[in-house]
Formats: C-alpha cells, sequence, structure tokens
C-alpha cells in the first residue's frame, strides 16, 4: 500500500524521498544553536518506523559510524516503512567527548523528561516528544563505558513478545535479558508499547571494525524481520542466539596495576585465574578468580584499578561450551567477511 508523508519537527517527507530535520535542542552560552540531526528515509510503501538511534552517551561512538553505513546501503531507495535514524543523541556530550550533559547528568537516566525541568530532563523530553513517540520499533545503539569493551551483545526485556523476536532477528549469538532500568529510554519505549533492544559492542571513544560490522548487519536483520526490507535472495547463517538469565561482575580485592588474562568472548570456568592485581612498588599480586562459569562479555581495559573497581562481566548459560563455540565462529565469521560484500554498495555521494 503507497505511504502517505511523514510528519517529523514540522517537516514533510514525501514517500520515496529522505532528509535530515534539524532538531533545535539547545544553545550554548555563546549563543550558538545546537541540533539534533535526524535522518528520515521514508519509503515508498507503507510499514513500521524504526528509530535507529546512538550516542545517549555522547563517548559512545561505535553506533554514529554504525548508522552512517546503514544510511549509504543502496537498498534503502526499496525501504517499506520509514526509518528514523539518530546518529549523535547527545550532541553536548558527543562535542566535549563526554559521556554526560554538562550538568554530569546521564541522558539515559532522564526519561520520560520535563518540558521544564533539567537540561537532561528537556532534552529526555524532546526526544521522546518529537522522535521517539513516532515510531513503532526501535534500536538503541551503545558501547561499553570508557576504558572497558563488551562483547556484541544485545540486552532486551524479554518478557515482551516483539522485543524478543527483535533480538533474536538482529542475528548476535549472546542475548541478555536484561532489566528496564529507570529513566532509561528503554523503559519508557517498553510503556508505550514500543519494541526496544540494546545494542552493546565496543569500548567508548573508540571505532571497533568487527562491533560496527555486526551492528549493520544486525539493523538490516531487524529491518527484514519488520518487512522493511525484502529477504537476501541467498539466505545467510541464521544465528540462534543464547540467552544469558543472569550476569555477574567481578571486582577489583585491592588496589594496583591491573593484568588482564582472558579475551572478550571467552568461556570462563569456576575459580579460573581472569587476571592479576599487583602492586607497582613491591612483588605483592593477588589473583582474581572468577566465581562463576560463563561468557566473558565486558572487561576493563584500564591497567590502574581501586578497590571495588568492576573488572570482569561474566553472562551466565547452561551450555557454556556450546555458547563459547557459537561466539568464537560468529567473529570468526565477521573477522573473515569481505568488508565490501557486508553491505549493499554505497549510494553514489
Amino acid at each position: 500500500m503507497t505511504a502517505t508523508p511523514f510528519e517529523l519537527g514540522g517537516v514533510s517527507v514525501a514517500p520515496g524521498q529522505r532528509t535530515i530535520v534539524e532538531m533545535p535542542a539547545a544553545q550554548l552560552y555563546t549563543q550558538t544553536p545546537l541540533n539534533i540531526p535526524v535522518h528520515v528515509v521514508h519509503g515508498r510503501q507503507k510499514g513500521p518506523v524504526l528509530l535507529v538511534c546512538a550516542a545517549i552517551h555522547g563517548d559512545e561512538l561505535n553506533g554514529v559510524e554504525i548508522i552512517r553505513r546503514v544510511l549509504r546501503m543502496s537498498s534503502m531507495k526499496r525501504l517499506h516503512g520509514t526509518l528514523v535514524a539518530v546518529p549523535v543523541v547527545n550532541v553536548f556530550g558527543f562535542i566535549h567527548k563526554s559521556r554526560y550533559l554538562p550538568d554530569r547528568r546521564d541522558l539515559n537516566r532522564c526519561f520520560p523528561g520535563s518540558e521544564t525541568g533539567s537540561l537532561g530532563a528537556r532534552m529526555a523530553w524532546l526526544f521522546k516528544t518529537q522522535i521517539l513517540d513516532r515510531a513503532t520499533h526501535a534500536v538503541d545503539l551503545h558501547t561499553g563505558a570508557v576504558y572497558r569493551s563488551n562483547q556484541p551483545q544485545i540486552r532486551a526485556n524479554l518478557e515482551s513478545p516483539d522485543t524478543a523476536a527483535m533480538a533474536e532477528a538482529f542475528g548476535v549469538p549472546l542475548i541478555l535479558n536484561s532489566v528496564l532500568r529507570d529513566g532509561t529510554l528503554r523503559e519508557v519505549a517498553e510503556a508505550q508499547n514500543i519494541p526496544v533492544i540494546t545494542y552493546e559492542a565496543g569500548e567508548a571513544l573508540r571505532f571497533d571494525e568487527t562491533s560496527i560490522r555486526v551492528g549493520v548487519r544486525g539493523i538490516t536483520n531487524v529491518m527484514r524481520h519488520l518487512g522493511m526490507l525484502s529477504e537476501r535472495k541467498a539466505p545467510g547463517h541464521h544465528v540462534k542466539p543464547a540467552v544469558a538469565g543472569s550476569s555477574i561482575w567481578v571486582r577489583a580485592e585491592r588496589d594496583g596495576v591491573f593484568r588482564s588474562l582472558v579475551a572478550l568472548g571467552a568461556r570462563i570456568k569456576k575459580d579460573q585465574i581472569l587476571g592479576r592485581i599487583s602492586s607497582p612498588f613491591t612483588a605483592d599480586e593477588i589473583e582474581v578468580r572468577s566465581p562463576c562459569a560463563g561468557i566473558l562479555v565486558g572487561r576493563d581495559n584500564l591497567p590502574l584499578v581501586n578497590e571495588g573497581e568492576a573488572l570482569f562481566h561474566i553472562a551466565r548459560f547452561d551450555e557454556v561450551k556450546q555458547v563459547a563455540q557459537q561466539v568464537e565462529d560468529f567473529t570468526n565469521g565477521i573477522v573473515d567477511a569481505d568488508p565490501v560484500a557486508e553491505n549493499d554498495p554505497p549510494i553514489a555521494p
């Protein structure tokens, strides 16, 4: 069925057209206006409205590149429905290479926000009312925090059947059944019956090519699942993800210089030595051991640690050995893939 014009921020986008809507967010104290650029790709045929957003934490950059590559795919010309893509939500943090807003608030703890509240509340309110409320589905792109890396994974509320289906369709081996935290984009979206999944991969302030490729492929998989893109002529290998019912952080028992001995995605056995913490001035050293079996899905990369700092994030699975092999096979397949063949040919500038 032929689509009708799509309205966003006072801009009307005709079927078969694409545009960038500059959403006024705030202004700097120099009176310089600050906008959130929103890409709208509106298909000729009716379909879902998929929101894909990145950099709600301004230093999480992988998602910015993922969205750039998705927008350049020639298959966007054959889109059913509408793609609303926001490469940078937290423009303040992005400018300053910071996770936070200028008042040190975390934008992803400010939803649904308020029209008359703090800076974070106002930005959350703008994003919710002007962008999120127009969507039928959403993918939120994140990385680990600064100095921490995440194995590519999906976090989702699997109690929602539609959300669970999107999580599986994304096509990564690991899904963490994650509770909805107060003030997050996921919480407010699910409250409005908008299925949303969070893709976590890589480290803040770094591009990770594997994580980016997985993200691009995952978003196109979701779009095919929703009927926004046609299925591949030659079906790819379907990844049956494993769901972690719980996870645990292993923390430093003392201050010192930290050395990790395990890689992301590795199979972890109970009581396995994960790393060592030593004194920079003496020969004193302690071992960091795992309290459980699982898969390493997050890791601290900074050698200098304080007592109580989170060092390793371990997800628990029923069949750890099988999941570890799935992760290894999946990662090798992504690394070995031809980066040109990975996506459709880009649209000519």
